[in-house]
């Protein structure tokens, strides 16, 4: 069976994760990324981790040409989509952006796959295309919608993909809704590093605990939860790197049931599978395990709500379970001390530590 994988948007946080468990799994990879919102010192990282070099092409999903090349050098098995744009806050100001690099570059992507007929993806989606849930915890059918053009762009692509099956049956289509990543690799060589301020809350707590910050504001405390604070399904990022082998798993059995002619339905279509662990923890409770795990003061104030932010957002994992034969393993205790690991050790990410 052919194990080859192009990862595009690999040297990304997730991405260089799944790199990894994708290695261990027996997976043959190459990264496909701008490099826009990453560092190539992950995939230089992710080699030394996994003993030997990784195949690197730099590239953008916009680039049809270049991809030719590259599918047309390589025989893959698959594409696992991580390469997007993922800052609420920038595609509100900037959502051309957006939908150009989210959606048209996808849309590239897909239309060299089919040239070479490649039809199994994993689509890197996100639990924001659920809105602000109606019932907890979420599943796969729940209604979907978005209150920005970040979950907008992610929820067009999936209408896309959508169609696609509808359209073609030969299309291998899964969809994995992320809940909230967290944490790093346990070696403390990669994690989570991102431009600037951060977006998400795990970053932002490490790099107030390791003096990049100076306090951590927590948007709404007013919210009817277990202590006004936001909740939501923090995930480890190994988990969720799991969670992608897992993926591919279930699309290589597949492959093979198809090739023995013992199953009539002839493709996986379009299937949305939530990543998450099945519990809600509140912005609060986050802040205080990782104070009290690591040791590290972490100053911090209320401040008022966001728009846009929902009260209560964690996910039903059951459908991840019953066919991929994943579920989330590690813990919050397992989650701060593998992010104060990475931060610690690298508190300027990827840059020359001074």
């Amino acid at each position: 069976m052919n194990n080859k994988i192009l990862v595009t948007g690999g040297a990304g946080y997730i991405g260089s994760h799944t790199c990894i468990e994708l290695h261990q799994a027996g997976y043959d990879i190459v990264v496909y990324d701008n490099l826009s919102n990453s560092s190539y010192e992950a995939i230089n990282r992710v080699s030394k981790l996994i003993g030997r070099p990784i195949e690197f092409i730099k590239g953008d999903v916009r680039n049809s040409e270049l991809l030719k090349q590259v599918f047309a050098t390589h025989q893959f098995f698959g594409v696992i989509h991580f390469a997007g744009l993922k800052a609420v806050g920038e595609s509100v100001a900037k959502p051309l952006k957006y939908y150009n690099n989210n959606v048209s570059g996808t849309i590239t992507l897909l239309n060299v796959m089919k040239e070479y007929n490649v039809n199994n993806f994993i689509f890197s989606s996100s639990a924001t295309v659920y809105g602000d849930p109606d019932i907890l915890p979420i599943d796969e059918t729940s209604a979907r919608s978005c209150t920005n053009p970040y979950g907008q762009s992610k929820l067009t692509v999936e209408h896309i993909l959508e169609d696609l099956a509808v359209s073609d049956n030969n299309w291998n289509l899964i969809v994995l809704r992320y809940f909230n990543p967290v944490g790093a690799h346990l070696s403390g060589q990669i994690g989570e590093d991102p431009n600037d301020i951060p977006n998400n809350l795990m970053p932002y707590i490490s790099q107030v605990a390791v003096g990049k910050l100076k306090q951590l504001s927590i948007f709404g405390n007013d919210y009817l939860t277990v202590d006004g604070t936001g909740v939501r399904d923090f995930i480890h990022v190994t988990d969720l790197a799991q969670g992608h082998v897992a993926a591919l798993n279930y699309l290589q059995q597949q492959a093979v049931v198809k090739e023995n002619g013992s199953d009539q339905k002839s493709s996986v279509g379009f299937l949305p599978i939530n990543l998450g662990t099945g519990k809600g923890t509140s912005v609060l409770e986050l802040v205080t395990a990782f104070i009290e795990v690591t040791k590290q003061p972490v100053a911090y104030q209320f401040a008022e709500r966001r728009a846009g932010d929902v009260a209560s957002c964690y996910a039903s994992a059951d459908k991840a379970k019953d066919i991929l034969n994943w579920e989330a393993k590690l813990s919050i205790t397992d989650m701060c001390e593998d992010t104060w690991r990475w931060q610690s050790r690298n508190p300027n990410g990827y840059s020359i530590n001074i």
